[in-house]
């Protein structure tokens, strides 16, 4: 048996446009020579030239970032303080693994344009185009047009959303843990902005997130090559990782095909 892996994950550098100014990683690099001050801390009076090789100590990087850079799974506890009508909302140290290595379904909305709030209509349409009986757990990938911007200065504009109904329609069947190649799993702010200032509803502002207050779910954010992939047929690996009490966690999310 043959076994092929796709890597769903953004790479996180200081380069690439991928969040909003206020929000991007900073990385800052080290390399051997530059750490010996960490190496005089376990070994006091070695210099540079008697370290193996004289190359000094060890390569390091320092990362600033929030734990939303990335590609990274949400918790329900990110959307509001409770969820399934009541009970304390999971943090990310709370998800069950069992959610994070599930059959993978993708659904192609890479056709809607920005801003559009994706219904349950779509997500039952699609379903049936790619003759998939959505079972519980199965984890849902959303392909938007966001997947092929990333990089662009208006990266956090592009894309589809989920909205509150197309949420529900897949957490009432079991679904717990979804994805996107966009920025949010909700449209983008700037549309959802104006449709607020237009309409003065303001229950619109995250509406596929506030679904959690429902029905407690995970989500993807960030993700990358889901044009690759095809509709079903393939495994989702996504374990995040564990920070006490937080909103999110980083993840090198993959998907797994058996061949």
């Amino acid at each position: 048996m043959s076994r092929r892996f796709v890597d769903l994950s953004i790479m996180l550098d200081n380069d690439t446009i991928a969040d909003p100014p206020f929000m991007r990683p900073q990385i800052t690099y080290q390399s051997h020579a530059e750490t010996m001050e960490e190496l005089a801390h376990f070994f006091p009076g070695v210099t540079q030239d008697q370290t193996p090789d004289g190359a000094g100590f060890a390569a390091a990087e320092r990362v600033t970032l929030t734990t939303h850079n990335g590609t990274h799974l949400d918790a329900p506890y990110h959307y509001h303080p409770t969820m399934d009508g009541g009970a304390r909302a999971i943090t990310i140290d709370e998800v069950p693994l069992d959610w994070c290595f599930r059959p993978g379904v993708k659904l192609d909305f890479r056709h809607f344009p920005d801003g559009y709030v994706a219904t349950a209509a779509d997500v039952e349409a699609e379903l049936a185009r790619i003759g998939h009986d959505l079972q519980p757990l199965d984890i849902v990938l959303v392909n938007t047009a966001a997947g092929a911007a990333l990089g662009r200065p208006d990266f956090v504009n592009v894309g589809c959303g989920m909205g509150y109904e197309a949420t529900m329609y897949l957490t009432t069947r079991g679904v717990r843990v979804t994805g996107t190649d966009a920025w949010s799993w909700d449209a983008p702010f700037s549309y959802t902005a104006q449709k607020v200032k237009e309409t003065g509803d303001t229950a619109l502002i995250w509406e596929g997130h506030k679904a959690g207050r429902d029905i407690g779910y995970c989500h993807l954010e960030k993700l990358h090559n889901l044009d690759t992939l095809p509709p079903n047929g393939f495994t989702v690996s996504c374990f995040p990782h564990k920070i006490k009490g937080a909103s999110a966690g980083w993840t090198r999310a993959v998907a797994i095909f058996e061949a």
